[in-house]
């Protein structure tokens, strides 16, 4: 699909979404440094694990809110209200005021508003691109993300620490202008008989009934296998702003990074860490197409077991050294395994879902990273009564605790299949 081709409302998106997210990842993964310097690592963990659940509760009704009071409305909403989380956010740390509170409380406002926007946004795209195209769209949406992955670290590690009242007003400023342009620029997509149809529902029966879906779970075996296996190696991932965050800003003090002459280039842990998340953005924006392609050469299994085994492997390495290099090669290795699977994913539950319950499989199957969310501060946590090197190799035990619940979940594949033929 040509760009000439593309809706207003998706080039309109683009933009606002693609600045906004290069400013979001300029201060969401220093987030849990902060959190941990002003709480200490036990109560930042539990504020983390809370921030999540405000979050997980304002998804679970978001593609509600999106069909029943329309797409562009309830992303002007949702703009509208980071606007003023970003008032109080850039209030909690300005000249005048010091509030690790009122930053924790206006942080979880930020994912819940969030929350509110992505579903209505995704649901846009399909609204206006045929589904033939969207594939393509969603693309480079994705590619957008990873680029502002790449650029965002760089910059919040400058800046997060020492123009942190200054970032947190320009937030406030693009999120307002992206507003603005959403409510006089976009058009809604939202059809009349979707909003009549959401019209006669309360939110908390479609609540309900969302979380009534998961049930599906517990009748599909190989199914609940899949999400187990998901939410074990999930652990691996998820500790990228959090564990990950916390060691490397920890370990790293001033460290020579390269050292050619007279030119000397020595980076703090928070820096390094920002070194860090840029490189796994990187990764994933030039390889993510190569790699999927020489995936699907490949069997589900041994990718999916094989991939485990590289989390366990990159998070374990990371855990055992305080030198920049061997972080940057365990990231390497971490990233690689992200992308092995990151194309074969959705497949692999259109394949395992019955046709008519395909919606309910994708949907439950959101349980890998939801609840790999509420559970991954908890490493944090366990920092306060165990080496850090210790929790990162029970970490990468899990991932391969991960490897063997998805062998054994193929062996009962294999099986189910001889038995049917």
């Amino acid at each position: 699909m040509k760009w000439k081709d593309w809706d207003r409302n998706l080039k309109i998106r683009l933009f606002g979404e693609g600045t906004m997210n290069v400013l979001f990842w300029a201060f969401f993964p220093f987030m849990t440094i902060y959190f941990e310097r002003s709480f200490g690592k036990g109560s930042a963990g539990v504020l983390l694990v809370l921030s999540q659940v405000f979050s997980v509760a304002a998804s679970l009704i978001g593609g509600y809110c999106a069909d029943r009071f329309g797409r562009k409305k309830m992303m002007v909403f949702a703009a509208i209200g980071e606007s003023v989380s970003f008032v109080l956010f850039a209030a909690a740390n300005s000249p005048w005021l010091s509030s690790p509170l009122l930053t924790f409380f206006s942080f979880s406002l930020l994912g819940v508003f969030g929350a509110l926007y992505w579903p209505a946004s995704h649901a846009m795209v399909a609204d206006v691109v045929s589904e033939k195209h969207r594939a393509s769209v969603f693309a480079v949406f994705y590619t957008s993300i990873n680029i502002a992955v790449v650029i965002g670290p760089i910059v919040g590690s400058y800046i997060f620490y020492t123009h942190r009242f200054e970032m947190l007003l320009t937030g406030v400023i693009i999120t307002a202008i992206l507003a603005i342009i959403l409510a006089y620029f976009l058009d809604e997509t939202t059809t009349l008989k979707e909003r009549v149809k959401e019209k006669g529902n309360k939110w908390t029966s479609v609540l309900w009934e969302e979380l009534s879906d998961y049930r599906i779970i517990a009748k599909d075996r190989t199914f609940l296998l899949f999400i187990i296996a998901g939410v074990l190696v999930s652990q691996t991932f998820m500790q990228l702003d959090i564990l990950i965050a916390v060691y490397t800003s920890e370990v790293v003090q001033e460290q020579t990074l390269v050292h050619i002459g007279d030119f000397k280039w020595t980076i703090s842990g928070e820096r390094a860490f920002g070194l860090i998340l840029a490189e796994n953005g990187l990764l994933v924006a030039l390889f993510t197409v190569i790699v999927t392609r020489y995936m699907n050469r490949l069997k589900e299994k041994r990718v999916f077991i094989s991939s485990c085994l590289l989390y366990a492997f990159g998070v374990t390495l990371y855990g055992l050294t305080q030198n920049v290099w061997v972080f940057i090669l365990a990231m390497a290795i971490f990233t690689l395994a992200e992308l092995m699977v990151v194309g074969i994913q959705e497949s692999f539950i259109a394949k395992l879902a019955p046709e008519n319950m395909r919606g309910q499989y994708f949907s439950a199957a959101s349980l890998r990273f939801t609840l790999g969310r509420l559970l991954a501060p908890f490493s944090l946590v366990a920092t306060n009564y165990f080496s850090y090197q210790v929790v990162f190799t029970v970490i990468g035990l899990l991932a391969i605790g991960g490897a063997m619940t998805y062998a054994f979940m193929f062996s009962k594949m294999e099986k189910g299949s001889l038995s049917n033929s």
